[in-house]
C-alpha cells in the first residue's frame, strides 16, 4: 500500500485528504498538535481498514518530525509527503506595521523551516518511491492582500522553495497547491469578522487526487484550475 504523511491532519483539507486517501487504500501518518482531535481523525480515516498512525506534535519540532518519519519507515516506506500544517503569524490577521516579529517567525518556522525539515527527514524514502510532495500554498503567495503580508510572505517563501527542490530532485513529483477559499478555523481565525460562506474543505480534495493520479510535472497549481480541466 502507498504511504503518505499528512500535517496539520485533524482538521479541515489534511483531515479530509487522509480519509480520501484512507478511502483509496493508502496507510497513513497523520500529524496535528492537538492529540484528541488528531485520534478523531485518525479514527474516521481507519474506518477504510488501512493502517493510520496518529503522530501528536508541533511541527516546528524536530523530534517530533523525526517520528513521523520513523512511523512512516514503520508502515514500509513513504510516498507523498503534504506540507499542510499552517501558521498566521498573528491572530486575527494585522497590517505589517502591527505585525509582532515573533510572529512573523513563527509563520516562517511552521510553513517554511518545519517543511523543509521534513523534507530532509523524508527525502531518502520518497527516492526509494519516486514520490512526492505536496504542499498547501494560497493566493495571498503571489496577491497582495491587506494584512495578508506576514502570511502571504511565507506562503511565498514556501512556493520558492518547492521550486528549488523540483530543480533539484527531478526524480520526484513537487508540487504546490493554492486551494482557494475554504471554511477552515485557520480563515476564521485570520479574518473573524468573515461572514461569507466558504466552500468546504472536501471540495478540494478532489483536485489534489487528480494531482496524484496523473502526476503532472513539479510545479504550482491552483485547484480551481485543476477542477475545471478535470470537468
Amino acid at each position: 500500500m502507498p504511504v503518505a504523511i499528512i500535517t496539520g491532519a485533524s482538521k479541515g483539507l489534511g483531515r479530509a485528504l487522509g480519509v480520501a486517501l484512507a478511502e483509496r487504500g493508502w496507510d497513513l501518518v497523520l500529524d496535528a498538535r492537538t492529540g484528541s482531535v488528531l485520534r478523531d481523525a485518525a479514527a474516521e480515516a481507519g474506518r477504510y481498514g488501512t493502517r493510520v498512525v496518529a503522530v501528536a506534535g508541533d511541527v516546528t519540532d524536530a523530534a517530533h518530525r523525526a517520528e513521523l518519519v520513523e512511523a512512516a519507515k514503520g508502515l514500509g516506506g513513504l510516498d507523498l509527503l503534504v506540507n499542510n500544517a499552517s501558521a498566521l503569524g498573528a491572530e486575527p490577521l494585522v497590517r505589517l506595521e502591527a505585525l509582532d516579529l515573533d510572529g512573523l517567525r513563527a509563520a516562517l518556522e511552521t510553513n517554511v523551516v518545519a517543511v523543509l525539515g521534513l523534507v530532509h527527514g523524508t527525502l531518502g524514502l520518497l527516492r526509494e518511491a519516486g514520490g512526492a510532495v505536496l504542499s498547501v500554498s494560497s493566493d495571498a503567495a503571489v496577491e497582495a492582500y491587506g494584512t495578508w503580508g506576514g502570511y502571504g510572505a511565507s506562503k511565498a517563501a514556501l512556493d520558492q522553495l518547492s521550486a528549488v527542490l523540483a530543480v533539484e530532485e527531478p526524480e520526484l513529483r513537487v508540487w504546490a497547491v493554492d486551494p482557494g477559499d475554504m471554511r477552515t478555523d485557520l480563515y476564521a481565525a485570520a479574518v473573524p469578522q468573515d461572514g461569507d460562506v466558504r466552500p468546504e474543505p472536501e471540495t478540494v480534495v478532489p483536485a489534489l487526487l487528480r494531482l496524484l493520479d496523473e502526476r503532472p510535472a513539479s510545479g504550482r497549481y491552483t485547484a480551481s484550475a485543476l477542477s475545471a480541466v478535470a470537468r
